[in-house]
């Protein structure tokens, strides 16, 4: 696995000091495309997210989602060496609990990926029981300037899920960035894991993190 890159340093001091929190969250969506297959063409800053290249599971180095871990959640699973878990509390204040809500999930854990070198959150969701690919549909077009958004069936771990790859474009980078989701159905509700980034460089650098939370999970 190469090298990791260090933290670039010449990012916006407001979204240094939001820490990365939730951006977006609870804001209006624009109309978020679902075809049945990657597009092709179109312009590099409306690139979709399936233009990623592929990536593997980093080592784990530690898991969250069990009883005892920072985030006690309904699955578990590994955690790449330095990313750091912390549980997200919902707000009393009506007003920033909105933060916490993406569509029907409400945000439960947050792995910041600074200490590892990279800027930007593996974050767990958790919504109503129900189909996941519904809880899916309904977070990803939530989510403000989400673009593009193309689902496939996927596994994670041994259970079914379904994953998202789709764009979004940030209005403090001024850029178009990608994301990624997946979701799994279980007894006590809908689990969406989602990698986001400061831009598409980061994103795709976070990757193995990513890869390793969807191959290694399971119900905990």
């Amino acid at each position: 696995m190469p090298e990791r890159a260090p933290i670039r340093t010449a990012v916006p001091a407001t979204l240094m000091a939001a820490g990365l929190l939730l951006t977006g969250c609870g804001t209006p969506a624009a109309d978020v495309e679902t075809p049945a297959a990657p597009a092709g063409g179109g312009s590099k800053s409306a690139a979709p997210a399936s233009t990623a290249p592929a990536a593997g599971a980093a080592a784990a180095a530690g898991s969250i989602g069990g009883a005892g871990t920072a985030c006690v959640l309904p699955v578990a699973f590994g955690l790449a060496k330095d990313w750091k878990p912390k549980a997200v509390e919902a707000p009393e204040d009506p007003d920033f609990a909105e933060l916490t809500r993406q569509g029907p999930a409400t945000v439960r854990c947050e792995v910041d990926a600074k200490p590892a070198g990279n800027i930007g959150y593996l974050r767990v969701w958790t919504a109503p029981a129900g189909p996941a690919r519904a809880a899916l549909e309904g977070f990803v077009k939530a989510e403000k300037g989400s673009k593009g958004a193309v689902y496939r069936e996927a596994k994670a771990g041994a259970l079914p899920a379904v994953e998202v790859t789709y764009a979004v474009y940030s209005e403090i980078m001024e850029e178009t960035k990608e994301e990624r989701a997946f979701a799994v159905a279980t007894a006590k509700g809908t689990v969406i894991v989602h990698l986001g980034g400061l831009d598409s460089e980061e994103h795709r650098q976070m990757l193995p993190a990513y890869e390793l939370a969807k191959t290694s999970l399971k119900v905990s």
